[in-house]
């Protein structure tokens, strides 16, 4: 290979190691995304109901349902959204060097501003191969936090972990 050749091609592998070593763009600054087949919005309440094969997008952030009632604040920033589905589905990656995490339920409290979301009923946690399994489940986005609740009713479903090995050195 010639010397110019060679250059070229370390500027080029340079290039794509510097786009990949960059966080993702900070996903509340992105504009909301919204498509549904019916949508009601109600400006003295706040509350927009949106039916019928629902998809939200934030940047990276990706939220479907059947039905989603997206909540404003007297500020009109959206501060909190519901989802239900079968299963409604949530998924996020918080910076390029970490998995894109995802989340199943047949309800879905996202809490903006505390970057909290309660899954219930079914409710599945999975990230870079574990899963995590229970009645309810809280995931703090900020934190990285995923904290399981088994059913509280005699028999009912139980918290369950699949922790995948880490690759060893």
């Amino acid at each position: 290979m010639s010397k110019t050749n060679l250059l070229r091609a370390l500027f080029c592998v340079g290039l794509l190691l510097a786009s990949s070593a960059q966080a993702l763009p900070d996903d509340k600054n992105q504009p909301i995304r919204v498509s549904a087949d019916k949508a009601s919005m109600n400006e003295t309440t706040g509350i927009s109901v949106y039916t019928g094969n629902v998809e939200i997008r934030q940047g990276s952030m990706l939220l479907t349902g059947a039905r989603v009632e997206m909540h404003r604040d007297k500020e009109g920033n959206i501060s909190r959204i519901i989802s239900t589905g079968s299963p409604a589905h949530f998924q996020q990656q918080a910076t390029q060097n970490q998995p894109v995490t995802k989340a199943y339920g047949l309800q879905m409290d996202y809490r903006v501003n505390a970057q909290l979301i309660t899954i219930t009923e079914q409710a599945r946690v999975e990230q870079a191969g574990d899963n995590f399994t229970g009645e309810r489940i809280v995931y703090n986005m900020e934190k990285s936090i995923v904290d399981a609740f088994g059913s509280e009713r005699s028999g009912g479903q139980r918290v369950e972990m699949i922790i995948q090995p880490k690759a060893s050195n």
